[in-house]
């Protein structure tokens, strides 16, 4: 009987939840650390690892201007991005590692939440550092769920391991499950839709 695992990882929502640990932004080396604490864990004992499947959006690029004060910033010059493409080059690198690109666009600027209440309080004009892109991610759940469903229509693995907090992955799950693959999840402590802990065998 096939007994064989693959970890399907949603690596934005691991880099939120370990920055607030670790005090500083996630390495590929912490990343690879969680991967290697939910393989270890005696409930997936004396399986195979198929994979591990990563999962993350590009870092954006181009030049954005911002409304306020029509200051103009080169993405790809910012730190936020030398970090990310970092750690992807890091990860694409890594043994038994398969990395799935999603896409990255702009849609947008937003006042951040803190300017927010210092303007209402204060009464003070907007200035060019209260305001931020609004960064939107595609096709990282959609990747994400087709793996799912292929490794479990092609019986590549008995269990598969995701890491997210996401409910969207909901339907995925049901599906897996009803091919008969054993589905655990991951959410790292995260507070969680209650449908996303239904619809899985355990939580680790």
């Amino acid at each position: 009987m096939l007994r064989r695992i693959a970890l399907l990882v949603d690596v934005g929502f691991v880099l939120k939840r370990l920055r607030p640990r670790l005090g500083r932004s996630a390495l590929a080396e912490d990343v690879m650390a969680e991967c290697r604490r939910v393989l270890s864990d005696p409930r997936l004992a004396g399986r195979e690892l198929l994979r591990i499947y990563m999962y993350d959006a590009p870092p954006a690029t181009g030049v954005v201007v911002n409304p306020v004060d029509q200051s103009r910033t080169n993405l790809m010059q910012t730190e936020v991005y030398l970090e990310r493409r970092s750690l992807h080059d890091r990860l694409e690198l890594q043994s038994d590692v398969a990395f799935r690109k999603g896409e990255l666009a702009i849609r947008g600027w937003k006042v951040r939440p803190r300017a927010i209440d210092d303007v209402g309080r204060t009464g003070r004009a907007l200035r060019a550092e209260d305001v931020e892109p609004v960064l939107e991610q595609k096709g990282v759940d959609l990747r994400i769920g087709l793996d799912i469903a292929r490794i479990s229509l092609r019986g590549l693995a008995d269990t598969i391991v995701v890491m997210t907090g996401d409910s969207d992955f909901v339907p995925a799950f049901k599906f897996a499950r009803r091919e008969g693959v054993r589905v655990y999840l991951d959410h790292l402590g995260a507070s969680v839709r209650r449908e996303l802990e239904a619809h899985v065998d355990v939580v680790l």
